[in-house]
């Protein structure tokens, strides 16, 4: 009995040392996790007044763990219950010829599901956080899969791209296999610091990326652009949390000017984004994947109404919800308790079908399109 108990333990024990091993291997080896700034990078991102302590820094103090049960979380996430639609969520297909053809003169955003959208604006091209594949973690184990079966417009027809927006290095904004399949389309790169280091380590040259600090502005091709605040945090592997900054964007074109709010918890920086940048005519802003465990780095829908009327904007693109599981709320949660708390606010919001265009100024969707057969 002794030996049979001694065998199954070292069974037991091999197999625990296998799975770390491969871990581990699967870690240091994979393309996937990117890398840490190091070198020059690191140098110039120890400047940064929001860089203490070997880490950034949220523009409020932020308990970024929350208050998580582990157990109960993990127990709640695989139990049954609409966290996913149970069919393929609607898509409006789109051509890579509508996008060259659209006059110089109109705004048009194009949500492609999650955070990820086109802009088009002043003749330019924007890709923001272009997360184009099928499960936002570093393997298709490791996640849920989308929840279309479908994108508005495969990666292979996707135009020239002047610039490419990321908010933070997180999996579900900043995907290896996307940026690998766009790079050689994309004019420019315009990334929080320390990003960069992730970008050059999947084979894209220096002279394309330009890191951000918060409240810095550059201009592209006649778009002003600056990073702002957000209050989240960053990391892709165990040992780079908050090693990268985060950072919401605001676009300000010739006669329209956007807010992008990145992943962000509530805070002050958006009546201060407001009062510096705004009024803006679109506000794009995060809404979903919230809990009450982790209340400072995702905002509720009620908070995502009040940090747009902060930020001073008279419509919001309610972002961040129907593509991933990546809590424990339903899956429709973020659009409807959004757009209830919006009624009788001085705030209209649009809740286009994903590959739907938002035309700033003349066309901005509201179709209950989340209800199944309506």
């Amino acid at each position: 009995m002794k030996k049979i108990l001694k065998m199954i333990l070292g069974i037991i024990a091999t197999i625990i040392g296998l799975t770390v091993l491969i871990g581990v291997i699967f870690i240091t080896t994979s393309k996937e996790f990117g890398a840490k700034p190091k070198g020059a990078d690191l140098k110039r991102i120890a400047l940064s007044e929001n860089y203490k302590m070997g880490k950034f820094l949220n523009p409020t103090e932020t308990n970024v763990d929350g208050n998580i049960n582990y157990w109960k979380t993990l127990r709640e996430y695989f139990t049954t219950g609409n966290k996913v639609p149970d069919w393929s969520i609607p898509v409006n297909k789109i051509s890579a010829a509508e996008i060259s053809a659209l006059p110089d003169t109109i705004t048009k955003v194009t949500w492609f599901g999650h955070s990820t959208l086109l802009l088009e604006m002043d003749g330019k091209k924007i890709f923001i956080d272009p997360m184009l594949g099928d499960v936002p973690a570093p393997h298709p184990l490791l996640g849920s899969k989308r929840f279309n079966d479908t994108l508005p417009l495969a990666i292979e027809d996707i135009p020239q791209l002047d610039a490419v927006i990321i908010s933070h290095d997180h999996y579900d904004h900043l995907d290896y296999g996307s940026i690998k399949k766009l790079k050689d389309k994309v004019g420019h790169f315009y990334v929080p610091l320390g990003v960069g280091s992730h970008l050059k380590s999947w084979g894209i040259t220096e002279v394309k990326i330009t890191e951000m600090d918060w409240w810095q502005t550059t201009n592209v091709g006649g778009i002003q652009l600056t990073a702002a605040p957000a209050r989240h945090f960053s990391g892709r592997g165990l040992t780079d949390r908050m090693k990268t900054q985060w950072s919401s964007w605001v676009i300000k074109g010739k006669k329209d000017n956007i807010y992008f709010s990145g992943d962000s918890g509530y805070g002050n920086h958006f009546k201060k984004i407001g009062d510096t940048y705004g009024p803006f005519d679109l506000a794009i802003m995060e809404c979903g994947q919230y809990d009450e465990q982790w209340p400072l780095i995702h905002m509720m829908p009620e908070q995502t109404v009040q940090a747009t009327i902060d930020a001073n904007a008279k419509l919001m693109l309610p972002i961040h919800w129907g593509a991933f599981k990546l809590s424990l709320h339903s899956w429709q949660d973020p659009i409807e308790r959004v757009t209830t708390a919006a009624h009788g606010k001085d705030i209209k919001v649009t809740t286009p079908i994903i590959g739907e265009p938002v035309i700033i100024g003349s066309r901005a969707p509201n179709a209950t399109w989340w209800v199944k057969n309506k």
